[in-house]
Protein backbone atom coordinates (compact mmCIF):
# COMPACT_ATOMS: atom_id res chain seq x y z
CA UNK A 1 0.00 0.00 0.00
CA UNK A 2 3.09 2.03 0.69
CA UNK A 3 4.52 1.55 -2.88
CA UNK A 4 1.06 2.51 -4.39
CA UNK A 5 -0.18 5.84 -2.24
CA UNK A 6 2.35 8.45 -4.02
CA UNK A 7 0.75 6.80 -7.36
CA UNK A 8 -3.14 7.70 -6.71
CA UNK A 9 -2.45 11.56 -7.98
CA UNK A 10 -0.80 10.09 -11.21
CA UNK A 11 -3.25 7.80 -11.74
CA UNK A 12 -6.12 10.07 -11.03
CA UNK A 13 -4.10 12.20 -13.70
CA UNK A 14 -4.30 9.61 -16.22
CA UNK A 15 -7.68 9.02 -15.76
CA UNK A 16 -8.51 12.98 -16.36
CA UNK A 17 -6.68 13.02 -19.13
CA UNK A 18 -8.22 9.49 -21.20
CA UNK A 19 -11.71 11.60 -20.18
CA UNK A 20 -10.33 14.60 -21.35
CA UNK A 21 -9.69 12.86 -24.95
CA UNK A 22 -12.76 10.80 -24.92
CA UNK A 23 -15.02 13.74 -24.56
CA UNK A 24 -13.11 15.84 -27.34
CA UNK A 25 -13.07 12.95 -29.78
CA UNK A 26 -16.53 11.93 -29.09
CA UNK A 27 -18.79 14.62 -28.22
CA UNK A 28 -17.11 17.68 -29.20
CA UNK A 29 -15.02 16.55 -32.35
CA UNK A 30 -19.17 15.37 -33.65
CA UNK A 31 -20.00 18.63 -32.63
CA UNK A 32 -17.72 21.04 -33.93
CA UNK A 33 -17.82 19.03 -37.61
CA UNK A 34 -21.77 19.98 -37.70
CA UNK A 35 -20.88 23.51 -37.14
CA UNK A 36 -18.73 23.52 -39.80
CA UNK A 37 -20.80 21.80 -42.21
CA UNK A 38 -22.89 24.85 -41.39
CA UNK A 39 -20.84 27.49 -42.01
CA UNK A 40 -20.95 29.06 -45.42
CA UNK A 41 -16.85 29.06 -45.34
CA UNK A 42 -14.95 26.33 -46.94
CA UNK A 43 -11.55 26.74 -44.70
CA UNK A 44 -13.09 24.43 -41.65
CA UNK A 45 -14.28 21.90 -44.20
CA UNK A 46 -10.91 21.32 -45.47
CA UNK A 47 -9.81 21.98 -41.23
CA UNK A 48 -11.75 18.22 -40.94
CA UNK A 49 -10.85 16.86 -44.04
CA UNK A 50 -7.43 16.83 -43.71
CA UNK A 51 -7.91 16.41 -40.12
CA UNK A 52 -6.62 18.69 -38.67
CA UNK A 53 -9.02 18.98 -36.07
CA UNK A 54 -8.88 14.87 -35.23
CA UNK A 55 -4.81 15.23 -34.89
CA UNK A 56 -5.45 19.12 -32.52
CA UNK A 57 -7.50 16.67 -30.27
CA UNK A 58 -5.01 14.55 -29.30
CA UNK A 59 -2.59 17.55 -27.52
CA UNK A 60 -5.63 17.99 -25.14
CA UNK A 61 -4.61 14.90 -23.08
CA UNK A 62 -1.11 16.07 -23.30
CA UNK A 63 -1.42 19.77 -22.25
CA UNK A 64 -3.74 18.40 -19.24
CA UNK A 65 -0.40 15.80 -18.57
CA UNK A 66 2.14 18.17 -18.53
CA UNK A 67 0.15 21.00 -16.71
CA UNK A 68 -1.01 18.51 -13.63
CA UNK A 69 2.19 16.07 -13.72
CA UNK A 70 4.13 18.85 -11.17
CA UNK A 71 1.34 18.13 -9.16
CA UNK A 72 0.07 14.53 -8.89
CA UNK A 73 4.00 13.48 -8.89
CA UNK A 74 7.01 14.69 -6.88
CA UNK A 75 9.95 15.98 -8.88
CA UNK A 76 12.03 13.74 -7.01
CA UNK A 77 9.94 10.57 -8.39
CA UNK A 78 12.27 8.26 -10.51
CA UNK A 79 9.13 8.52 -13.15
CA UNK A 80 8.88 11.99 -13.25
CA UNK A 81 11.60 12.66 -16.11
CA UNK A 82 10.99 9.57 -18.52
CA UNK A 83 7.57 10.95 -18.44
CA UNK A 84 7.74 14.42 -18.79
CA UNK A 85 10.19 13.49 -21.65
CA UNK A 86 7.46 10.83 -23.25
CA UNK A 87 4.66 13.30 -22.84
CA UNK A 88 6.80 16.26 -24.51
CA UNK A 89 7.39 13.63 -27.41
CA UNK A 90 3.99 13.32 -27.69
CA UNK A 91 3.08 16.58 -27.57
CA UNK A 92 6.15 17.48 -30.42
CA UNK A 93 5.16 14.72 -32.77
CA UNK A 94 1.46 15.48 -32.35
CA UNK A 95 2.50 18.91 -33.37
CA UNK A 96 4.40 18.43 -36.20
CA UNK A 97 1.37 15.89 -37.97
CA UNK A 98 -1.14 18.92 -36.58
CA UNK A 99 1.20 21.61 -38.74
CA UNK A 100 0.91 19.37 -41.24
CA UNK A 101 -2.50 19.20 -42.07
CA UNK A 102 -2.73 22.29 -41.39
CA UNK A 103 -0.87 22.90 -44.18
CA UNK A 104 -2.34 20.91 -46.65
CA UNK A 105 -5.62 22.53 -45.12
CA UNK A 106 -3.92 25.99 -46.45
CA UNK A 107 -3.26 24.74 -49.76
CA UNK A 108 -5.98 23.50 -51.06
CA UNK A 109 -7.99 26.59 -49.58
CA UNK A 110 -5.68 28.49 -51.99
CA UNK A 111 -5.70 26.17 -54.74
CA UNK A 112 -9.91 25.77 -54.33
CA UNK A 113 -9.71 29.67 -55.70
CA UNK A 114 -10.00 29.77 -59.61
CA UNK A 115 -7.39 32.23 -60.03
CA UNK A 116 -5.11 30.67 -57.73
CA UNK A 117 -5.51 27.08 -58.60
CA UNK A 118 -2.31 26.76 -60.80
CA UNK A 119 0.10 28.89 -58.00
CA UNK A 120 2.87 26.43 -57.55
CA UNK A 121 1.84 26.78 -53.73
CA UNK A 122 2.59 22.94 -53.11
CA UNK A 123 6.42 23.52 -53.33
CA UNK A 124 6.29 26.30 -50.48
CA UNK A 125 4.14 23.40 -48.58
CA UNK A 126 7.05 21.17 -49.11
CA UNK A 127 9.45 23.42 -47.93
CA UNK A 128 7.51 24.48 -44.67
CA UNK A 129 7.19 20.98 -44.18
CA UNK A 130 10.76 20.00 -44.31
CA UNK A 131 11.99 23.34 -42.18
CA UNK A 132 9.07 22.01 -39.38
CA UNK A 133 10.50 18.45 -39.49
CA UNK A 134 13.77 19.69 -39.10
CA UNK A 135 12.77 21.75 -35.83
CA UNK A 136 10.46 18.64 -34.50
CA UNK A 137 13.62 16.33 -34.98
CA UNK A 138 15.59 19.10 -33.35
CA UNK A 139 13.52 19.30 -30.27
CA UNK A 140 12.56 15.00 -30.17
CA UNK A 141 16.44 14.54 -30.05
CA UNK A 142 17.35 17.16 -27.65
CA UNK A 143 14.31 16.03 -25.35
CA UNK A 144 15.97 12.20 -25.47
CA UNK A 145 19.56 13.35 -25.17
CA UNK A 146 18.50 15.84 -22.46
CA UNK A 147 20.63 18.70 -24.67
CA UNK A 148 19.29 21.95 -24.88
CA UNK A 149 18.30 22.82 -28.48
CA UNK A 150 20.16 25.75 -28.99
CA UNK A 151 23.60 23.53 -28.44
CA UNK A 152 22.43 21.63 -31.31
CA UNK A 153 21.76 24.35 -33.50
CA UNK A 154 25.22 25.69 -32.89
CA UNK A 155 27.06 21.94 -33.69
CA UNK A 156 25.02 21.73 -37.18
CA UNK A 157 27.07 24.50 -38.40
CA UNK A 158 30.35 22.22 -38.24
CA UNK A 159 28.47 20.06 -40.32
CA UNK A 160 27.12 22.64 -42.68
CA UNK A 161 30.51 22.50 -45.25
CA UNK A 162 29.56 18.57 -45.71
CA UNK A 163 25.91 19.02 -45.77
CA UNK A 164 26.76 21.31 -48.87
CA UNK A 165 28.82 18.92 -50.46
CA UNK A 166 26.16 15.66 -50.27
CA UNK A 167 23.38 17.29 -50.24
CA UNK A 168 24.34 19.99 -53.13
CA UNK A 169 21.55 19.44 -55.73
CA UNK A 170 18.91 18.87 -52.98
CA UNK A 171 19.63 22.29 -51.00
CA UNK A 172 20.26 24.16 -54.73
CA UNK A 173 16.64 22.46 -55.94
CA UNK A 174 15.03 23.55 -52.64
CA UNK A 175 16.72 27.23 -52.53
CA UNK A 176 14.94 27.10 -56.65
CA UNK A 177 11.74 25.78 -55.93
CA UNK A 178 11.29 28.31 -52.54
CA UNK A 179 12.04 31.10 -55.59
CA UNK A 180 10.05 29.76 -58.13
CA UNK A 181 6.91 29.99 -56.01
CA UNK A 182 7.90 32.96 -54.44
CA UNK A 183 8.22 34.79 -57.76
CA UNK A 184 6.01 33.23 -59.42
CA UNK A 185 8.01 31.94 -62.47
CA UNK A 186 6.46 28.77 -63.47
CA UNK A 187 2.32 27.23 -62.48
CA UNK A 188 0.48 24.11 -63.32
CA UNK A 189 -0.49 24.79 -67.06
CA UNK A 190 1.84 26.94 -68.24
CA UNK A 191 4.16 26.46 -71.71
CA UNK A 192 7.41 26.87 -71.29
CA UNK A 193 10.95 26.44 -73.38
CA UNK A 194 14.03 25.75 -72.09
CA UNK A 195 16.65 24.96 -74.71
CA UNK A 196 19.28 24.22 -73.09
CA UNK A 197 17.48 21.11 -71.87
CA UNK A 198 15.57 20.72 -74.93
CA UNK A 199 12.33 21.13 -73.51
CA UNK A 200 9.28 22.94 -75.16
CA UNK A 201 5.82 22.16 -73.69
CA UNK A 202 3.20 22.22 -71.18
CA UNK A 203 4.43 22.04 -67.53
CA UNK A 204 2.57 18.73 -65.98
CA UNK A 205 3.85 19.70 -61.92
CA UNK A 206 5.92 21.75 -60.01
CA UNK A 207 7.58 20.13 -56.66
CA UNK A 208 10.26 21.56 -54.64
CA UNK A 209 12.55 19.92 -56.41
CA UNK A 210 11.90 18.90 -59.92
CA UNK A 211 10.10 20.33 -62.76
CA UNK A 212 7.81 18.10 -64.82
CA UNK A 213 7.11 18.72 -69.16
CA UNK A 214 4.71 17.33 -71.20
CA UNK A 215 6.60 18.02 -74.47
CA UNK A 216 4.52 18.76 -77.92
CA UNK A 217 5.85 15.56 -78.88
CA UNK A 218 4.17 14.12 -75.99
CA UNK A 219 6.75 12.75 -73.90
CA UNK A 220 7.45 13.91 -70.54
CA UNK A 221 10.37 15.67 -69.33
CA UNK A 222 11.72 16.41 -65.65
CA UNK A 223 14.19 18.75 -65.14
CA UNK A 224 15.47 20.25 -61.55
CA UNK A 225 14.40 22.91 -60.26
CA UNK A 226 17.40 24.96 -60.23
CA UNK A 227 17.78 24.73 -63.97
CA UNK A 228 14.60 27.46 -64.85
CA UNK A 229 16.71 29.47 -61.60
CA UNK A 230 20.60 29.76 -63.40
CA UNK A 231 19.04 28.71 -67.33
CA UNK A 232 17.22 31.37 -69.29
CA UNK A 233 13.54 29.78 -70.44
CA UNK A 234 10.73 31.64 -71.99
CA UNK A 235 7.30 30.99 -70.51
CA UNK A 236 4.23 31.93 -72.74
CA UNK A 237 1.75 32.65 -70.05
CA UNK A 238 1.40 35.99 -70.29
CA UNK A 239 0.50 35.40 -74.19
CA UNK A 240 -1.94 32.75 -73.16
CA UNK A 241 -3.71 34.53 -70.29
CA UNK A 242 -3.83 38.11 -72.99
CA UNK A 243 -4.87 35.89 -75.67
CA UNK A 244 -2.74 38.02 -78.27
CA UNK A 245 -0.11 36.10 -79.93
CA UNK A 246 2.76 37.89 -81.74
CA UNK A 247 2.80 37.47 -85.88
CA UNK A 248 6.82 37.97 -87.25
CA UNK A 249 7.41 37.04 -90.63
CA UNK A 250 9.35 38.31 -93.30
CA UNK A 251 8.79 38.56 -97.10
CA UNK A 252 11.83 38.95 -99.47
CA UNK A 253 10.77 41.51 -101.77
CA UNK A 254 13.05 41.03 -105.44
CA UNK A 255 15.20 44.30 -105.31
CA UNK A 256 14.87 44.38 -109.53
CA UNK A 257 10.95 45.01 -108.92
CA UNK A 258 11.43 48.11 -107.25
CA UNK A 259 10.06 51.20 -109.35
CA UNK A 260 8.14 54.10 -109.18
CA UNK A 261 4.18 53.81 -109.73
CA UNK A 262 2.44 55.45 -112.65
CA UNK A 263 -0.53 57.58 -113.09
CA UNK A 264 -2.39 54.85 -115.03
CA UNK A 265 -1.46 52.01 -111.59
CA UNK A 266 -2.09 55.01 -108.65
CA UNK A 267 -5.75 56.09 -110.40
CA UNK A 268 -6.28 51.87 -110.10
CA UNK A 269 -4.80 51.43 -106.75
CA UNK A 270 -6.85 54.72 -105.69
CA UNK A 271 -10.04 53.04 -106.41
CA UNK A 272 -9.84 50.62 -103.74
CA UNK A 273 -11.80 52.64 -100.41
CA UNK A 274 -8.67 50.69 -98.04
CA UNK A 275 -5.92 51.84 -100.53
CA UNK A 276 -6.95 55.64 -101.06
CA UNK A 277 -6.35 57.35 -97.55
CA UNK A 278 -2.89 55.91 -97.37
CA UNK A 279 -2.07 56.33 -100.85
CA UNK A 280 -3.42 60.17 -99.98
CA UNK A 281 -0.72 60.32 -97.02
CA UNK A 282 2.01 59.14 -98.87
CA UNK A 283 1.44 61.18 -101.93
CA UNK A 284 1.73 64.15 -99.05
CA UNK A 285 5.02 63.53 -98.24
CA UNK A 286 6.67 63.62 -101.31
CA UNK A 287 7.70 66.60 -103.88
CA UNK A 288 5.64 67.99 -106.45
CA UNK A 289 5.09 66.20 -109.70
CA UNK A 290 7.13 62.76 -107.86
CA UNK A 291 5.52 59.84 -107.75
CA UNK A 292 5.22 57.46 -105.17
CA UNK A 293 7.46 54.11 -105.51
CA UNK A 294 5.82 51.09 -105.60
CA UNK A 295 7.08 49.38 -102.28
CA UNK A 296 6.20 52.42 -100.23
CA UNK A 297 2.61 52.22 -101.76
CA UNK A 298 2.62 48.56 -100.92
CA UNK A 299 4.35 48.57 -96.74
CA UNK A 300 1.19 51.70 -96.19
CA UNK A 301 -1.64 50.13 -98.12
CA UNK A 302 -0.68 46.68 -96.79
CA UNK A 303 -1.12 48.81 -92.74
CA UNK A 304 -4.32 49.81 -94.21
CA UNK A 305 -5.55 46.99 -95.36
CA UNK A 306 -4.36 44.79 -92.11
CA UNK A 307 -5.91 47.21 -89.87
CA UNK A 308 -9.15 46.03 -91.45
CA UNK A 309 -9.22 42.64 -89.83
CA UNK A 310 -11.01 41.97 -86.32
CA UNK A 311 -9.05 39.57 -85.37
CA UNK A 312 -5.28 41.70 -85.79
CA UNK A 313 -5.16 43.45 -82.55
CA UNK A 314 -3.56 47.06 -83.36
CA UNK A 315 -3.55 48.01 -79.55
CA UNK A 316 -0.42 46.20 -79.48
CA UNK A 317 3.06 46.68 -81.49
CA UNK A 318 2.07 46.78 -85.16
CA UNK A 319 4.73 47.72 -87.63
CA UNK A 320 5.46 46.82 -90.89
CA UNK A 321 8.80 47.79 -91.72
CA UNK A 322 12.16 47.12 -94.01
CA UNK A 323 15.57 45.32 -93.01
CA UNK A 324 18.60 45.48 -93.93
CA UNK A 325 19.41 44.20 -97.63
CA UNK A 326 21.75 40.91 -97.15
CA UNK A 327 21.71 40.80 -101.37
CA UNK A 328 18.89 37.91 -100.82
CA UNK A 329 15.54 40.81 -101.95
CA UNK A 330 15.02 43.58 -99.57
CA UNK A 331 12.84 42.17 -96.39
CA UNK A 332 9.55 43.36 -95.53
CA UNK A 333 8.95 42.56 -91.69
CA UNK A 334 4.88 42.36 -90.25
CA UNK A 335 5.16 42.56 -87.28
CA UNK A 336 1.68 42.56 -85.29
CA UNK A 337 -0.21 40.64 -82.73
CA UNK A 338 -3.75 38.58 -82.65
CA UNK A 339 -6.60 37.48 -81.32
CA UNK A 340 -6.05 33.81 -81.93
CA UNK A 341 -3.35 32.07 -79.39
CA UNK A 342 -4.30 28.68 -79.33
CA UNK A 343 -1.28 26.53 -81.62
CA UNK A 344 -3.46 25.41 -84.78
CA UNK A 345 -5.37 28.96 -85.06
CA UNK A 346 -2.85 31.04 -84.84
CA UNK A 347 -0.97 29.06 -87.14
CA UNK A 348 -3.56 28.83 -90.14
CA UNK A 349 -4.55 32.44 -89.43
CA UNK A 350 -0.49 33.63 -90.04
CA UNK A 351 -0.51 31.72 -92.70
CA UNK A 352 -3.49 32.93 -94.30
CA UNK A 353 -2.42 36.83 -94.08
CA UNK A 354 0.95 35.68 -95.23
CA UNK A 355 -0.09 34.26 -98.29
CA UNK A 356 -3.23 37.29 -98.89
CA UNK A 357 -0.23 39.77 -98.66
CA UNK A 358 1.72 37.48 -101.23
CA UNK A 359 -1.25 37.73 -103.38
CA UNK A 360 -1.64 41.25 -103.80
CA UNK A 361 2.37 41.98 -104.83
CA UNK A 362 1.57 41.99 -108.41
CA UNK A 363 -0.93 44.88 -107.71
CA UNK A 364 1.53 47.17 -107.10
CA UNK A 365 4.45 45.27 -109.54
CA UNK A 366 6.25 43.66 -106.93
CA UNK A 367 7.31 40.13 -107.23
CA UNK A 368 8.67 37.93 -104.38
CA UNK A 369 13.12 37.02 -104.39
CA UNK A 370 13.57 34.06 -105.88
CA UNK A 371 17.01 32.54 -105.94
CA UNK A 372 17.08 30.05 -108.41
Amino acid sequence: MNFIEPYKGLALLFAIAFFAFIISRYILFPLLKKLALRSKTKFDDLLFEHHAVRRGIHLVPSIIFYAGLPHALSQSDPLFEPLTTLNNLYFIIVGYLLYAAILRTGVSHIQSRSHKKDLPIESVRQASLLGGFLICAILVFSQITGKSPVLLLSGLGALAAVFMLIFRDPILGFTAGVQIAVFDLVRTGDWIEVPKEGVNGTVKAVSLTTISIINWDNTISTIPAYSLVSTPFKNWRLMRNSSRRRIQRILLIDSRTLQTLSKEQIQSLQQNPIYAPALQELTSRLFEGENPLNLSAFRMCMAAFLRTIPEIDTNYTFIIREKESTGLGIPLEIYMFTTYSQWAPYEDFAATIIDRLIAKLPEFGLKLYQRF
